[in-house]
């Protein structure tokens, strides 16, 4: 060559920059393709615990927590965790090993020149860590604002039927756009205080570019260091300052997934009031006992229930009436332990027999023992799917059977593909009273000992709900259902005048019982309510 190049040395480098710039690509994909299958398994196991978690908490937890909150911790909390868990260590890694190996080369050249940039880069890193905590909570407030906005969508879509017909559209778009604007102005805060702090940082770290360039320069000018030595100088400078400058978005990153992995193992680690007993519920007919039960109020207030004390046996219809607020549903949901007595004890089983509830396990119990509230709650699935939740064995023989015990044989009839009709969004395509004969059909699949309708007819006509009970005192006179205990709440005398007894619940406890005749004809409490002269 003319000008004395060896270009068999720089096809040598050529080639062995080309293997470096492939393997680097191959070792990228895999990583990617690793943190993307890690990514999705870690975020389909804290999902998968938080659903858990949620399931099992009983309904007090529920009463204090909001859909939207626990909606937050699934999707948006869940999503940080997982960033920070996966590409924080995969960024933090290059960023080190790339500070590690520049600030090498750099001291190989002069020590000098790679340990100011040392210090540089430390006294940055060392600026932004006090910002950590400052950043845990503004996106902690970040966080409960966007659990405000779940809250307020799920709310605005639940309760569409309400909002039509009030007409209050317009009202509820302004709440929802207050909540988003409430939401936007939390993360706004955020972000003005990580980009006023962040700056300083950044500068500091910078100045070890400028460093390299005016010492290197002056290494140059006496003779210690070259030209070409000075470029690779600043070219490694250049990549560690820009890689370096990403701490401040890997700590925000950080700061993130401290407040929302906060909120999640807040979750999390909530205790379970109600715990399982190990006891086995018994075979055959079941009666019911309670026992001097208390239930205080949650405001801390008068108690609710208060020295209540009955007895049903195996086998009886038992109806219970009170006023409105007197705590029947609250009574119900002692039962299979939804909720837990603060005293007394809930007794269920065999005649003579009977255990305290918080023996037996809670799955078995519930089972055996089933309140169907006046809420009818279907899932958007099919009419078939919505039946078997109660007894995934069912024939479809048996599910026709139970929707004409419950009254509900041309509700069957009427939709387009029988058991196989989709019912749309919690039944919306059934009226009140047709979604509650299908929950009630779904609730003699369960083949309970005990049955439980808290107000469950209340949106029946007289002579749909005396076919229903009708056939259910049938059913009761089969061999293999007559000890079907019920307890009904209705302020209907049509169904009270159906069952074997009534209770009055009123001031917290039972003050009166006894079968309708005898209550009407010397209790004035139980006449003024029935509205009976």
């Amino acid at each position: 060559d003319p000008l004395g190049l060896d270009y068999s040395r720089a096809w040598w480098w050529v080639g062995v920059l080309g293997g470096l710039a492939f393997l680097r690509g191959v070792i990228q994909y895999a990583a990617g393709m690793v943190s993307l299958y890690i990514g999705q398994e870690l975020l389909y196991i804290i999902r998968e615990r938080i659903l858990v978690q949620v399931q099992n908490l009983d309904l007090a937890y529920h009463t204090r927590h909001g859909v939207g909150e626990l909606v937050t911790r699934t999707t948006r909390d869940a999503d940080k965790v997982r960033d920070a868990l996966v590409n924080f260590w995969r960024n933090a890694f290059d960023t080190a090993l790339i500070g590690i190996v520049s600030i090498a080369l750099l001291s190989w050249y002069s020590p000098l020149l790679g340990l100011v940039p040392l210090i540089c880069i430390a006294t940055g890193v060392g600026l932004l860590l006090p910002q950590m905590d400052r950043l845990v909570l503004l996106d902690s407030a970040v966080g409960t604002a966007y659990d405000a906005v779940n809250q307020d969508l799920a709310e605005g879509v639940h309760g569409v039927r309400v909002i039509k017909a009030f007409g209050l559209e317009e009202a509820r778009i302004s709440s929802f756009g207050g909540q988003v604007s409430a939401f936007a102005d939390e993360a706004r805060a955020a972000l003005v205080f990580a980009s006023q702090r962040v700056p300083l940082p950044q500068l500091v770290i910078a100045l070890s570019q400028v460093w390299v360039l005016v010492y290197g320069a002056h290494l140059v000018g006496m003779g210690r260091l070259s030209i070409g030595e000075l470029l690779s100088a600043l070219l490694v400078a250049n990549s560690m300052v820009l890689r370096t400058e990403g701490v401040g978005q890997i700590m925000r990153v950080v700061a993130d997934a401290r407040s929302s992995a906060a909120r999640i193992w807040a979750l999390l680690g909530a205790e379970q009031n109600i715990v399982a007993g190990s006891s086995s519920v018994p075979s055959g007919p079941l009666g019911l006992t309670m026992e001097r039960v208390r239930v205080g109020s949650p405001d801390g207030g008068r108690d609710v229930l208060r020295d209540l004390s009955f007895s049903i046996a195996p086998g009886e219809i038992v109806a219970l009436v009170g006023a409105t607020g007197s705590g029947k549903s609250l009574l119900m949901s002692l039962l299979p332990r939804l909720t837990e007595a603060d005293d007394g004890a809930v007794l269920i089983g065999p005649q003579g027999r009977a255990q305290d509830v918080r023996n037996y396990h809670t799955d078995e119990l519930r089972r055996r023992v089933h309140v169907l509230p006046q809420e009818s709650f279907l899932f958007s699935d099919t009419l078939e799917a919505n039946l078997r939740i109660a007894n995934p064995a069912a024939t479809d023989e048996e599910l026709v059977e139970a929707m004409r015990l419950a009254a509900a044989s041309e509700v069957l009839a009427g939709l387009p593909d029988g058991l196989k009709s989709r019912i749309g969004d919690r039944g919306a395509t059934l009226s009140g009273g047709q979604r509650q004969r299908v929950c009630l059909a779904r609730a003699l699949l369960s083949r309970s000992s005990i049955l439980a309708l808290d107000d469950a007819t209340s949106a029946l006509d007289a002579a749909t709900e005396r076919t229903v009970l009708q056939n259910i005192r049938e059913l009761r006179q089969t061999s293999d259902s007559s000890a079907l205990t019920m307890l009904i709440i209705s302020s209907k005398l049509s169904t009270i005048l159906m069952t074997d007894r009534v209770l009055l619940l009123a001031d917290g406890k039972i003050s009166a019982q006894g079968t309708h005749e005898e209550l009407a004809a010397c209790n004035s409490s139980y006449r003024e309510l029935m509205g009976i002269g």
